[in-house]
C-alpha cells in the first residue's frame, strides 16, 4: 500500500511540474530591444528592412585618422570599400568615389542637421549704459 502511494504522489507532482513548465511557456513574452532603432530609420531602407547600398554605421575621428563603420567593415581615409575608394570623412558622413561616380553615406539620413547659432547680444538700453559708467 505504501508503494501505491508513493507512486501516485509521484505522478501528481510530476503532473504538477509539467503543468507549470507549460503554463510558463504559454505566457511567456517577448521583449523588443528598447535601443534598437524603429523600422525605417534609414531612408535607404526597402519595405524588407534591407538596406539598399551600404549602410554607414559609425565615425571614428581622432587626432591621427580618421575611419568609419560601413557595412560592418572598418575602412580608413583613402582606404577602400569594394571598388570605391573613401574619400571624405567627417562627423556625420562619409564620401566614396568609384568609376561610376560619387557616393555621399550619411550617418542618419533624412536628418537635416544645422549648427546652432547663438543668440544675438541684446542691446542695452540707456538705464543699463548709466550704471555701467563710473
Amino acid at each position: 500500500m505504501a508503494g501505491s502511494m508513493t507512486r501516485t504522489i509521484t505522478v501528481m507532482a510530476l503532473a504538477c511540474a509539467a503543468l507549470v513548465v507549460r503554463s510558463g511557456s504559454l505566457s511567456a513574452q517577448v521583449l523588443n530591444d528598447p535601443t534598437r532603432p524603429p523600422v525605417g530609420i534609414y531612408a535607404a531602407e526597402t519595405n524588407t528592412g534591407v538596406a539598399a547600398g551600404p549602410v554607414l554605421q559609425s565615425v571614428m575621428i581622432t587626432p591621427t585618422s580618421r575611419s568609419a563603420m560601413i557595412g560592418g567593415e572598418l575602412v580608413k581615409l583613402n582606404g577602400k570599400y569594394g571598388e570605391a575608394r573613401v574619400i571624405k570623412i567627417s562627423e556625420g558622413e562619409v564620401v566614396l568615389k568609384s568609376s561610376s561616380g560619387t557616393e555621399t553615406l550619411r550617418m542618419y539620413p533624412g536628418v537635416e542637421m544645422t549648427p546652432v547659432k547663438p543668440p544675438a547680444p541684446k542691446p542695452q538700453t540707456s538705464a543699463h549704459k548709466q550704471n555701467n559708467i563710473k
